[in-house]
């Protein structure tokens, strides 16, 4: 790649999908996919992270199966994107990270599960207890991973590292426990998963009643049935352009980065570099308010903070992040050396101040990679609910710290003896975006 191609600027994945994420609030779900389809036309290898906003307005406008198909896609794109090369990982040093295919931040690639699994229910259900599975499995991999990075970049002499400090998606085991006490076949893997949700999510409302249940191998009372509740509340994270100073430890790992790729140092100072910071948003709502049949049954509770989520993984990799920004900028800096000794730039006054300012140039039009997945909500929350057979009104409203406010949405649910009826609706605030999803509906 030549310098001056390197210098060409273009907006960051925020700037773009600005009015994808507004129509998406606003409830304009035809725009919304218009828009986001339009930017996957335009940026074919950004494909995936278009995909992934993609998949969650297919699952607000009703159709599951969709979002289903788009997000194993996705999920299995990320798992190859994982097996990147050092040649492609070289190769981006002299842009930046935006040139190489997008493979997902770590709580993506754990989210995309918990999404398959949620879809799936909404539509037959049949590999919803696999996908809660693949929630467990990924969340295990990427913690070996990062344990492993961490041992790696830790000085000799220094004790190991402990391992990151990260939080546990409750989704998965919460979603074997519901299956299999419907089934009643497994009563003490029910016990095991709900006992996985209260170590997971020692603060979720329901878990430890869920589990005196599960121990009392109690299921619901004769002609009756249960509603699954499950909701998107809040405006999830997204990432944002920041510049920071580079800590001791991303300097140790860029050091080990520029020796594997070259026999450049790194500099002695070192200024501020670009990096894209996970930020989470205010949000009004706290949850969602549930009548059925004109009478209140209870308010949904948090299973999975998106944003905690999305921050503890950010943190764990922060310094390698800045790292990578750090390397890159040093090995910048050498090949702009490198070009003034080819051309004799010293006895050139001209073409040393070309190149400084190229160089500079060069260093300016680097951009942070805000690329990710921005219609996240901010907290997926459930409620079970067990009712007479038949079917049955059910009344949503979202709730503040003072109570209900903004739009109610009443759908039809029909509940079936013994059986699990699963209800799904996004509320990033007061109004709901979309429809609300009943399971076996598409």
């Amino acid at each position: 790649m030549s310098l001056a191609a390197a210098f060409n600027g273009c907006a960051s994945h925020v700037d773009r999908v600005v009015t994808v994420r507004n129509d998406f609030y606003a409830g304009r779900l035809e725009e919304a996919r218009a828009q986001v389809q339009d930017l996957r036309d335009k940026h074919k290898a950004d494909e995936d992270v278009f995909d992934l906003d993609r998949a969650m307005i297919e699952l607000c406008a009703g159709h599951p199966k969709e979002s289903e198909r788009i997000l194993r896609r996705v999920r299995d794109d990320f798992d190859k994107y994982e097996q990147k090369s050092a040649k492609e990982i070289a190769t981006s040093m002299l842009t930046d990270d935006t040139k190489i295919s997008y493979a997902g931040e770590d709580h993506e690639k754990i989210l995309v599960r918990t999404f398959l699994a949620l879809s799936n229910l909404m539509g037959d259900g049949g590999d919803a207890h696999a996908y809660a599975l693949q929630i467990g499995a990924k969340q295990q991999e990427l913690a070996e991973k990062s344990l492993k990075t961490m041992e790696e970049s830790t000085p000799e002499g220094e004790p190991p590292p402990t391992g990151p400090e990260l939080p546990q998606v409750a989704l998965g085991p919460y979603v074997r426990a519901m299956l299999n006490e419907e089934s009643s076949l497994d009563a003490h893997e029910v016990v095991r998963a709900r006992e996985m949700v209260v170590s997971y999510v020692p603060d979720f409302r329901d878990g430890e009643q869920d589990l005196e249940r599960a121990r009392e191998d109690t299921t619901c009372e004769p002609d009756h049935g249960v509603i699954y509740l499950f909701t998107m509340v809040g405006r999830g994270p997204i990432k944002e352009e920041s510049e920071d100073i580079p800590t001791q430890v991303a300097l140790l790992i860029a050091d080990q980065i520029i020796s594997a790729l070259g026999k450049q140092t790194l500099p002695p100072t070192l200024a501020p570099v670009k990096v894209a910071k996970v930020v989470r948003r205010p949000n009004r709502i706290q949850a969602v308010v549930a009548n059925l049949d004109g009478a209140q049954v209870g308010t949904t509770a948090t299973l999975v903070d998106v944003g905690e989520l999305a921050e503890a993984h950010y943190e764990a990799r922060y310094n390698q992040i800045l790292a990578m920004a750090v390397a890159r900028r040093t090995i910048k800096k050498g090949a702009i050396y490198a070009a003034k000794e080819q051309l004799g730039a010293e006895s050139n006054p001209f073409a040393d101040i070309a190149l400084t300012l190229g160089g500079i140039a060069w260093e300016a039009s680097e951009a942070a990679d805000t690329r990710c997945w921005g219609l996240l909500p901010e907290k997926i929350q459930v409620l079970r609910i067990e009712a007479a057979i038949g079917t049955r009104s059910l009344k949503l409203q979202a709730a503040d710290a003072h109570g209900a406010y903004g739009a109610p949405e009443t759908v039809d649910v029909e509940v079936h003896e013994q059986r699990n009826t699963y209800v799904l609706a996004n509320f990033p605030d007061g109004q709901l975006v979309g429809q609300v999803l009943v399971s076996g509906g598409e």
